[in-house]
């Protein structure tokens, strides 16, 4: 398994700081029943944690060997593994009410295979929250006046993003793998130049 993506440590992210309070408030919307949870692409274990310490049974995987390593470490309760979505976790690890994937998807190169790896990882009626940078006419028009195109879209970034979604794209990966989008959150700065969105996505059957 490739190590792309470095850790040195335990510590959430930069996004974490805008992400984690609209997490928190989507989970009260939804009072889900069943507090188990599958974290597809849980880096070094961060939002893991921070899940398990709201009450949440995580499971998770990601594929950075560095990232595992530094969960164990810090985490050695957690039940997260090294793997990828193009694995397959529903047989490893079952199936899930909720599932949870942070700033992944822009890093995948097969997306449908993510989408439907998603699909298989969740209970019928489960729900997944998926966050991704947030892309839009407007958006990209602001980053080309500003002259902040290249460092936002960060070709010299190895390993970086490599797909940039929209609401209308990323709508239309999540609905050819039968999921649908019941709500898209806009954080992190007005809605029309979010940093990201936030997909609640639902497998009815």
């Amino acid at each position: 398994m490739s190590d792309y993506y470095h850790y040195q440590n335990s510590c959430c992210g930069t996004a974490h700081a805008y992400l984690l309070p609209s997490l928190s408030q989507i989970f009260a919307d939804l009072a889900p029943p069943e507090k188990r949870i599958f974290d597809l692409g849980c880096g070094n274990g961060s939002i893991a944690n921070w899940l398990s310490e709201k009450g949440f049974q995580v499971s998770g995987c990601d594929p950075s060997e560095s990232g595992i390593a530094e969960a164990k470490k810090a985490y050695p309760e957690l039940d997260l593994y090294v793997g990828s979505a193009y694995d397959d976790l529903a047989g490893k690890f079952g199936t899930f009410p909720l599932l949870i994937s942070l700033e992944v998807v822009e890093h995948v190169y097969a997306p449908r295979d993510y989408a439907k790896t998603v699909y298989n990882l969740l209970q019928p009626g489960g729900y997944a929250l998926i966050s991704t940078p947030y892309h839009s006419y407007l958006k990209n028009l602001a980053l080309a006046a500003t002259g902040k195109m290249d460092e936002h879209f960060t070709a010299l970034w190895d390993h970086g993003h490599i797909k940039f979604w929209s609401v209308k794209t990323i709508t239309k990966l999540l609905t050819e793998a039968n999921l649908s989008v019941d709500k898209i959150y806009r954080i992190g700065r007005i809605a029309p130049l979010a940093k990201t969105m936030i997909i609640l996505a639902r497998r009815e059957r």
